[in-house]
């Protein structure tokens, strides 16, 4: 294996890394605004379950990725470097503004920009991308009224109930569940992103069949990776995620957790890379829409819709930008 290609692993690492700290929040958000778990509690909590996801979830995700963006004629490891370093910078650009922009967007733009600067818009792949395209659309939607029907249900089924601190107890024990079924959904969706870039790599080295299956070690890499950027925490975004968009109870933080997880959950077995952030912001602001409209804080949750938006031309500028530079230096 050539020297930039394992320059170019490491970097899609680093990136893996950067997605933990900056998603971070989608995974504790709610379980530290409800006060279930601590910080450093809930981002070890998150941690675990993001590594464990390997064992629940194939690499369907990682398929995606590596094969049906871009023309794989195309994917270099020049490429998928440039790529890669768009996606990064756009990471961090949101993470200091304290935006929860995607890092699945961030990704695919960051791909999509680098392979057209290189050989032109006839390499992307229309159906992969209009595939994408639609569930990032339709992941905060599902999101949104799962978290919405749940919460309903909720309300129905214990609007009798008394005794709350009792009732908020037994909600409390149960996001420990939701918020552990969302860290795999998490992890099992995002680490995927990481292990497509590599198998991207392996493919353009020669060191894996176009047709070729994950490598373990790249899958058990992508998710340790992940789980270290967890533990590091994406503390601006937590605030933004866990108390601006909507005030939340226990028995809506579980709500919210487990809609988005089950999202995730389908997307994953389907290999559909979606917006982890944008699937639980949905599920977030569906939690506060069943008790009223003006529950929400549109202005906070309009900020996440223009992040949604910019975030795959931002990201496909950079990496366009760094592939153009990477050219003129060879």
């Amino acid at each position: 294996m050539t020297t930039g290609a394992v320059l170019t692993i490491v970097v899609a690492l680093i990136f893996d890394v950067t997605n933990g700290f900056h998603d971070s929040a989608n995974s504790i958000a709610t379980v530290v605004s409800t006060r279930v778990l601590s910080p450093r509690y809930a981002v070890m909590w998150a941690a675990a379950f993001n590594f464990i996801a390997f064992l629940v979830f194939k690499t369907a995700v990682a398929s995606t990725i590596a094969k049906g963006v871009v023309d794989q004629d195309v994917l270099t490891v020049g490429v998928v470097f440039a790529g890669l370093s768009g996606a990064i910078i756009w990471n961090l650009a949101t993470y200091w503004l304290g935006l929860p922009s995607s890092s699945s967007h961030a990704l695919v733009g960051g791909i999509a920009g680098a392979a057209v600067a290189r050989a032109g818009f006839d390499v992307l792949l229309g159906d992969g991308l209009r595939r994408i395209g639609v569930f990032i659309v339709l992941s905060p939607l599902i999101g949104l009224a799962l978290g919405l029907i749940l919460t309903i249900f909720l309300q129905w089924t214990f609007h009798r109930v008394k005794q709350l601190d009792r009732l908020n107890k037994g909600f409390r024990r149960g996001q420990l569940l939701s918020a552990a079924a969302y860290s795999l959904g998490h992890g099992g969706n995002d680490a995927q992103k990481t292990m497509g870039v590599i198998l991207a790599v392996l493919i353009a080295s020669g060191k894996v069949a176009p047709d070729g299956d994950t490598p373990l070690w790249v899958v058990l890499s992508s998710h340790t990776a992940i789980a270290i950027g967890t533990l590091m925490g994406g503390w601006r975004i937590v605030k933004t995620m866990g108390s601006r968009i909507t005030r939340l109870q226990p028995a809506g933080g579980m709500a919210a957790e487990t809609g988005a997880a089950l999202t995730l959950f389908y997307t994953s077995h389907a290999g559909i890379p979606v917006s982890t952030t944008h699937t639980i912001t949905g599920a977030i602001v569906g939690v506060g829409a069943s008790r009223r409209l003006s529950a929400v804080r549109w202005g906070v949750a309009g900020r996440v819709v223009v992040a949604w938006i910019v975030t795959i031309p931002g990201a496909g500028v950079a990496a366009a930008f760094t592939s153009v530079l990477i050219r003129a230096m060879a």
